[in-house]
């Protein structure tokens, strides 16, 4: 029999891309060409850059090269990832779980920008949440935890009232920092000490109670 883990929260603080969107293929097909312009390996590229904005991924993998030239490149490579939705797909289970949480407080905390996150979260046919906290919203990018006290801050819930679900170092590193638990969403979420992991949102239900508290069973 599976373990059904249960968590109570005031409000969820959703990641996009590998949470709720599956855009793994646009991401390896834009950062493995950035990689090969670049003269790297493109599996090395890729185990850093989810999760985080990317003129600060290409800090990590050209750590010489003056920050100038990786936002303008960041740039470049934002309108790339916008421009191509080839093969973005909702996570499985994201439709049911999103349609569960109408009328309850969430809040998408991304390090994509507002037009990438519109784009990818309408080429999955996924509902955008009621507030958005997208790479302009915030000065530091996961893993700081700016995006996630921010999320929190706009739905008025103290951050220890809030669970997050993530899927990335960068993004698990940033909520646990904030102060809250994490739904280790997908493979990439195990390795980094999520409070819980699960496959897919199929395995997450969300109910609330007549006070507004909700129950969150994973497993």
């Amino acid at each position: 029999m599976p373990v059904i883990t249960e968590l109570s929260a005031r409000a969820l603080l959703l990641d996009m891309d590998g949470t709720l969107v599956n855009s793994d293929a646009v991401v390896e097909r834009c950062w493995r060409r950035w990689a090969a312009r670049q003269g790297l390996d493109g599996d090395a590229a890729m185990r850093v850059v989810h999760g985080r904005q990317g003129h600060l991924s290409m800090a990590i993998l050209l750590p010489d090269r003056p920050m100038e030239q990786n936002i303008e490149e960041n740039r470049l490579m934002l309108a790339e990832e916008t421009a191509d939705t080839d093969g973005v797909v909702p996570v499985p289970g994201a439709p049911a779980f999103l349609a569960s949480l109408a009328g309850l407080p969430h809040a998408l905390v991304t390090s994509a920008d507002e037009g990438l996150a519109r784009v990818r979260m309408g080429a999955a046919a996924l509902p955008l949440p009621p507030v958005l906290v997208t790479a302009e919203s915030v000065g530091a990018s996961k893993p700081d935890p700016e995006g996630f006290l921010k999320g929190a801050a706009a739905l008025g819930f103290a951050p220890a009232d809030c669970l997050a679900f993530e899927d990335s170092e960068a993004g698990i590193a940033a909520a646990l920092a904030a102060g809250m638990q994490v739904v280790g969403i997908g493979p990439r979420a195990a390795a980094h000490r999520p409070t819980v992991q699960v496959d897919s949102l199929e395995q997450v239900e969300v109910t609330a109670d007549a006070d507004g508290r909700l129950t969150v069973r994973v497993g």
